[in-house]
């Protein structure tokens, strides 16, 4: 995924599905310098990550 993309799913109301090697998640920011976003699982939303925005994948 790019960052653009990321950020328009974070800032969207509809629940997009991502995932993060496999896993649902939440994407709850994204920034554009490192080309990162802070994200969780949804099942898990204590366990907060920051990954690559690469590594996200959507799912239509």
């Amino acid at each position: 995924m790019n960052t653009q993309r990321a950020k328009e799913i974070a800032a969207s109301p509809v629940m997009a599905r991502v995932t993060y090697n496999g896993v649902p998640i939440y994407i709850q920011h994204v920034d554009e310098e490192k080309e990162t976003a802070r994200v969780f699982p949804l099942d898990r939303p204590e366990q907060e990550m920051e990954v690559p925005v690469q590594s996200l994948e959507e799912h239509r």
